[in-house]
């Protein structure tokens, strides 16, 4: 497979080392040295070439395509930033890159495979010292509706027009131009919204700041942060408001209504929240 490099050799044989010292006592100690200065050359060897695998150094992505059986696309992702986009295609199509290194233990790789509207991406890189990383980009038919599971890794999304759902444990989301229900979180990481015409929106972030840029006036938009500061900028309207901060300053500049039909709820336990007027 392309994409990385495979594991260096493994140490000299313990047979010449132990003739080391002439006796048996004796050899036991140089063999264990010599094994560790040995397993350290394969590590500096493998390693010395850069500060670490990225997937943008793939020069030669994969590509395949799967039929996509139902209205629904759920994309099982344990280590990969993804970036999803809704095109014209008829199948679901999924470029791969990937870079992988592994000092000793077996050579790293990736799989994809298509099951029951399931789009599973694994990547398998393990040893005394790995170093791998993986990208996907997934083209959905429009008219779709995606939800995301991730393990670790950024996933973005751009024009989807029917609801959208992105869990991630360990990564930045990000979104543009989206006008189905919209469902964000993450465990770890920022959350940006921008272009958005969903009627209804729910974020949430353990850990990291939220931005949302809405492009239409909303029904319900619920965005809630456990560290970072909470931005929502919302078309003219009036709005049905409410704010918290544990440790932070409260701003709302768009006009307010307890009797409004268009429900906005902001929330942090540590940072400032802003509900303005979009520019």
């Amino acid at each position: 497979m392309s994409g990385f490099e495979r594991p260096s050799s493994k140490p000299s044989s313990s047979r010449g080392v132990g003739s080391v010292g002439g006796g048996r006592g004796v050899g036991r100690g140089p063999r264990r040295s010599l094994v560790a200065v040995g397993v350290g050359a394969v590590v500096v060897g493998v390693f010395a070439t850069g500060c670490g695998a990225s997937a943008g150094d793939d020069k030669d992505p994969e590509k395949r395509s799967f039929a996509l059986s139902g209205r629904t696309l759920t994309v099982d992702s344990d280590d990969s930033a993804l970036e999803l986009v809704a095109a014209d295609v008829d199948k679901v199509q999924v470029t791969r890159w990937f870079e992988g290194r592994v000092a000793i233990g077996g050579d790293p790789k990736v799989t994809w495979a298509m099951k029951d509207g399931t789009l599973k991406l694994r990547m398998h890189c393990s040893g005394v010292v790995a170093d791998c990383s993986a990208k996907h980009r997934i083209e959905v038919p429009r008219d779709v509706a995606v939800v995301v599971r991730g393990d670790d890794g950024s996933v973005k999304a751009d024009g989807f027009k029917d609801s959208l759902n992105i869990h991630t444990k360990d990564g930045s989301v990000g979104v543009e131009d989206v006008a189905g229900a919209l469902t964000l979180r993450t465990d770890d990481g920022s959350v940006r919204a921008s272009g958005i015409d969903s009627k209804r929106l729910n974020v949430n972030t353990k850990d990291g700041s939220v931005r949302l840029d809405l492009a239409a006036v909303p029904d319900k938009v619920s965005a809630r942060s456990d560290d970072g500061s909470v931005t929502i900028a919302l078309p003219e309207a009036t709005y049905r408001v409410t704010t918290g901060t544990d440790d932070g300053g409260v701003d709302v500049s768009v006009p307010r209504d307890e009797r409004s039909s268009h429900v906005v709820s902001a929330h942090t336990k540590d940072g400032k929240v802003t509900v303005r007027t979009a520019n």
